[in-house]
């Protein structure tokens, strides 16, 4: 008997639910799983391009090197560049250092950063 495994992406949330969250995250590393699933349905749905890009910069800012979420904040950038068609100067600015950092040493940031970037680069016509 085979069983069928299925994915669905995240929904986006309250913004006040997201905001506790993603500051527990930052407080408590045990949080970054709920806090990773939090930030993707955000970027995938939510339809604030502004609050997307905060709390994506407050990620890839805060948090501590070779966390998850800092190459998931880059790849969030990514979802909201394909999505909105823009980015403003410190989320642009953010998801290149971000890149940048994963190419250097992928246990600072891992991968899901490359991909990101370059979603950046492709939607926003940076190439």
């Amino acid at each position: 008997m085979h069983s069928h495994l299925s994915f669905e992406n995240p929904p986006a949330l309250p913004h006040e639910v997201v905001v506790e969250t993603m500051e527990r995250a930052l407080r408590d590393r045990s949080a970054e799983g709920e806090a990773a699933g939090v930030l993707v349905g955000t970027a995938l749905n939510d339809d604030d391009a502004g609050f997307i890009e905060h709390w994506c910069v407050q990620v890839g800012t805060r948090a501590v090197s070779g966390s998850p979420l800092l190459g998931l904040a880059g790849l969030c950038l990514g979802h909201a560049a394909r999505r909105f068609g823009r980015l403003g100067d410190e989320a642009l600015a953010l998801a290149e250092s971000l890149s940048a950092r994963a190419q250097a040493d992928p246990t600072d940031v891992d991968g899901r950063a490359l991909d990101g970037y370059d979603d950046v680069r492709s939607f926003l016509h940076l190439w």
